[in-house]
């Protein structure tokens, strides 16, 4: 094993407990795949079988673009068909999607299930103001003919809407996806709270531009972090505190 996956694992594993620590799991499902480094679109991702607190560097799958298993990891399970047909898309398709991270949290799918989709109505949701695509539902991701459609509703955005579904992040690292999903599934409750409330107050255009542009990678300000790594090495000095397990 290289350097590269070795650290690539870890670094995964990390993500699946950190994910888990966050409240932004489905029991066994959902998945989160990381392309490893210096190789040819080889992925690793979760076996089909275990928590996301149990997961660990050595028990995550290695499998090839096409979904063949090229390395089971320490366990007898399999992986689930939905994540290959999603990640391996996703991952085909943009060379600089390092990283996805899809989930299905009660308000992500609350989101995803209504018409306007993420509001630009608070700070957090602008970070993903004109980043966002929206991919309609045709039920479990299971057909490898979505893939065309669902690649073309993400373009070139960092997170993707899947309606009456869940929620998608895409990163150029694993610290990336998941501080746009932390980020991303934070907006989706700040939106379901306020809807509650009542009619929500929205920005002025100008302030929602303003604000979308200082979180966008080549022009954000330098005060604003925008793909995990201020926030990354504080997650797992956290995570290292109370679930060390992970880099098994």
């Amino acid at each position: 094993m290289t350097n590269e996956e070795r650290q690539t694992r870890i670094d995964l594993a990390a993500c699946y407990r950190l994910v888990a620590r966050y409240g932004m799991t489905d029991l066994i499902f959902n998945h989160i795949t990381a392309r490893i480094p210096g190789t040819d679109h080889e992925l690793l991702i979760n076996p089909f079988g275990l928590l996301y607190e149990e997961i660990t560097a050595s028990s995550l799958v290695k499998i090839d673009i096409e979904g063949n298993v090229l390395d089971a990891g320490s366990t007898d399970y399999g992986i689930n068909r939905a994540g290959y047909v999603i990640h391996s898309a996703v991952h085909g398709a943009r060379d600089d999607a390092q990283a996805v991270i899809h989930t299905h949290t009660r308000a992500g799918v609350a989101i995803s299930c209504m018409p306007q989709g993420l509001m630009p109505i608070s700070q957090t949701a602008l970070r993903f103001f004109g980043r966002t695509g929206y991919h309609d539902f045709e039920g479990p991701a299971i057909d490898d003919g979505e893939r065309v459609r669902l690649i073309a509703a993400l373009g070139s955005n960092d997170a993707l809407v899947l309606r009456n579904h869940g929620l998608l992040t895409v990163g150029r690292s694993i610290p990336e996806a998941f501080l746009l999903m932390q980020r991303l599934e934070t907006a989706c409750q700040i939106q379901v709270a306020a809807l509650a409330g009542g009619a929500p107050i929205i920005p002025s255009a100008e302030s929602q531009q303003r604000t979308a542009e200082l979180f966008k990678p080549k022009t954000g300000s330098s005060d604003v972090s925008v793909d995990g790594g201020l926030e990354w090495p504080a997650l797992i000095r956290q995570i290292n505190r109370i679930d060390p397990g992970y880099r098994d």
